[in-house]
């Protein structure tokens, strides 16, 4: 299944994997409710960026 995907997009949804558990760890551990949803904004961004991307080059 894993090798329908480009190395570089595992990175980056590995990337978006730990930056959710930063933001749950900010959250939930350290307290700090504004880190926890300035970082937990990320993934989505990235995420779309990647699809938007993956759009583009099928074009």
């Amino acid at each position: 299944m894993l090798n329908k995907f480009k190395a570089s997009e595992l990175i980056i949804f590995v990337l978006v994997i730990v930056l959710i558990f930063i933001s749950e760890y900010d959250y939930l551990v350290l307290n700090n409710p504004m880190r926890a949803i300035f970082v937990g904004l990320w993934p989505p961004t990235i995420l779309t960026l990647l699809i938007y991307l993956n759009i583009k080059r099928k074009q």
